[in-house]
């Protein structure tokens, strides 16, 4: 599992714009959500690849096993078919972009 940091060096300020903006060069089609303290997504799986960006907050993302917090400015790349669960962590919202390939 590798968590791709947004790099302000080579990417500018972190805004939604900007990741958003990354994100679709990239092909993807990217909605904002906002996920409030408590809210925990279990075990599940998708058709489509994705990539999780979070933008504030914190979200602990588990891939196959393997865990990690994810900040603002990480992304996390999910497969089709990759067993995955999210949950937030502390009591701040997490504002996330969501981005699928179809």
């Amino acid at each position: 599992m590798s968590v791709e940091k947004w790099n302000p060096d080579q990417d500018g300020p972190l805004s939604e714009k900007a990741l958003r903006q990354k994100l679709g060069q990239r092909g993807y089609r990217v909605t904002r959500y906002v996920y409030p303290p408590g809210t925990i997504f279990p075990e599940h799986t998708h058709s489509i690849d994705k990539i999780d960006g979070v933008l504030s907050g914190r979200f602990r993302m588990t891939l196959e096993g393997q865990e990690v917090v994810l900040g603002a400015g990480d992304c996390l790349a999910v497969p089709r078919g990759a067993v995955h669960s999210a949950e937030v962590v502390g009591n701040e919202p997490v504002v996330s972009l969501d981005a699928v390939k179809e």
